[in-house]
């Protein structure tokens, strides 16, 4: 990569990986599913009068934003409001890439490396001991609904693939405009869960932290991340833009231990490392290992 677009890559992963802690703060005054659809009406009111309507059938813009926008991020916040701590979610999160490696094999039929099996494997064995050290700052719940959220992630994974595959663009006016059709679902699941009162008990008490929250999420996180993010999308080989995703829970756990104060155990510790691996196995890194171990 060229410097500019080094330095592009290290903003998104910053702004990816602060998202967390900006949406644990939010959540201290706003409901969660609330908050989502909060979110994509601030991203289509903000960004619908600079991007065009994406040129491609309407079923596509519905199932992106059926995924990747409201089942990803209403399960998301929906977990950190019951006990998933922010920097933790931003790790497990990360679990999509095996996700995705599974529903690839099992709905497009793409064919799985040993490799990436021992990714899954070894990831899995990370994740199942995360899991199993649910304390008093993260819940088994909390820990479940974070991992439904990452299925989901996956699932929109697969939906932008046959997306490009059939010559569409996957990209920031997709973004803008599928948000539109995901704020339906999020107000209607809002007002049958949370509730009226609830809802105008926090729009009535608004706080500044929660205003600059949806902000940040809204025109940082998803529409200056997502842009960049597609910029080098176009510019580089898919291959060397997705590992970037590793940096994000980095960033995202030194952060929640930083402003949110979240500590992590032994386990955990060790969990996360063996997590971390599995995404470095299944990015292709022990390809490289050996070029430079056997050349």
């Amino acid at each position: 990569m060229t410097l500019k677009d080094t330095v592009l890559a290290t903003i998104i992963i910053l702004v990816w990986g602060v998202n967390f802690v900006v949406i644990a703060i939010g959540l201290e005054t706003i409901p969660p599913i609330l908050m989502g659809g909060l979110r994509f009406l601030c991203v289509f009111v903000l960004g619908c009068w600079f991007v065009r309507w994406p040129k491609m059938p309407l079923k596509w813009i519905l199932a992106y934003a059926l995924t990747l926008s409201f089942a990803q991020f209403a399960l998301l916040f929906f977990a950190m409001a019951v006990g998933m701590p922010a920097g933790l979610a931003s790790l497990v999160l990360q679990s999509q890439a095996l996700f995705t490696l599974v529903f690839a094999f099992l709905i497009l039929k793409e064919q799985v490396k040993a490799s990436q099996i021992l990714a899954i494997s070894i990831a899995g064995s990370g994740l199942a001991i995360i899991g199993s050290s649910a304390d008093d700052q993260m819940t088994t719940l909390g820990f479940m609904v974070t991992l439904l959220a990452a299925a989901c992630w996956a699932a929109g994974n697969l939906v932008t693939r046959t997306i490009s595959q059939k010559g569409y663009k996957a990209d920031v006016n997709l973004v803008v405009w599928s948000a539109l059709f995901a704020c339906p679902p999020f107000f209607m699941l809002s007002y049958w869960v949370e509730g009226p009162e609830l809802i105008l008990h926090a729009l009535s008490n608004t706080q500044l932290s929660g205003v600059l929250s949806l902000l940040y999420l809204s025109l940082i996180a998803t529409l200056v991340g997502y842009t960049l993010w597609s910029y080098l999308l176009s510019q580089y080989p898919a291959g060397q833009v997705a590992p970037l995703t590793l940096g994000v829970p980095m960033v995202g756990l030194a952060s929640a231990s930083l402003f949110l104060n979240e500590a992590l155990e032994g386990w955990q510790l060790i969990g996360i490392a063996c997590v971390m691996l599995g995404l470095m196995i299944n990015m292709r890194i022990d390809k490289l290992l050996k070029r430079l171990l056997f050349k």
